[in-house]
């Protein structure tokens, strides 16, 4: 596995997808080979700041610090088993509507989510119509880093239509998006990535077969 691109992809229009898009194909990628962003708990630490999933002043209270990176790791072990999970959710499920029947499949983010630890707090607002406001909050641990992307997950599967969660057309691209066109026909993970390339292909493609028509007669 290559060391990873300084900037993740984020073109899932969701957090959730952006989360299983934390791995990438080699079709996305400059030399060809699969990368991950959630290796080990260094780079899980910075995938979630990047995402805006955590604070930087919650990454804080764990970077630089060597006992930490053990337990980092193991989350970011768990995160990866967390987006294993995800995809063979969303294969089974993408393009329909959810319905009751697929309750029993969400255990295990349940489980997850059960083990999570907030409190309300009353705070001061640096700006607003109110002074004062009415936070959740959240006591981190490292394991509590999933938090954010297993509530992701909950609002995907009970907030949005499955129908218009799909999967890039880009040759060989595993990229998931949630289709939020106003005409609902999203193709590409991104233009930049996959969308000018198949346009690249289809003008070759014309040209090819201009040049090797048989001339009229």
């Amino acid at each position: 596995m290559t060391a990873s691109p300084a900037t993740p992809y984020f073109v899932g229009d969701h957090l959730a997808l952006d989360f299983l898009n934390s791995r990438v194909a080699p079709a996305n990628v400059a030399g060809g080979e699969f990368v991950d962003w959630l290796a080990n708990g260094a780079q899980l630490l910075d995938w979630l700041v990047n995402s805006g999933a955590i604070d930087v002043s919650v990454a804080r209270q764990f970077r630089g610090k060597k006992d930490m990176i053990a337990p980092l790791d193991e989350v970011a072990r768990q995160a990866r088993e967390l987006r294993n999970w995800l995809a063979d959710f969303l294969n089974r499920h993408a393009g329909r509507r959810l319905g009751q029947d697929v309750a029993a499949e969400l255990a295990p983010l349940n489980r997850l989510l059960a083990r999570d630890d907030t409190y309300r707090a009353i705070e001061a607002t640096p700006s607003g119509a109110s002074a004062l406001d009415w936070r959740q909050r959240r006591r981190w641990t490292p394991e509590r880093l999933l938090m954010p992307i297993a509530e992701a997950i909950g609002d995907l599967v009970c907030h949005c239509d499955f129908r218009l969660v799909r999967t890039c057309e880009g040759a060989d691209c595993i990229l998931m998006f949630y289709d939020r066109t106003k005409a609902h026909a999203r193709r590409w993970c991104s233009m930049a990535l996959c969308g000018n390339r198949a346009k690249a292909a289809a003008h070759r493609a014309r040209h090819r077969l201009k040049r090797d028509r048989p001339p009229a007669r």
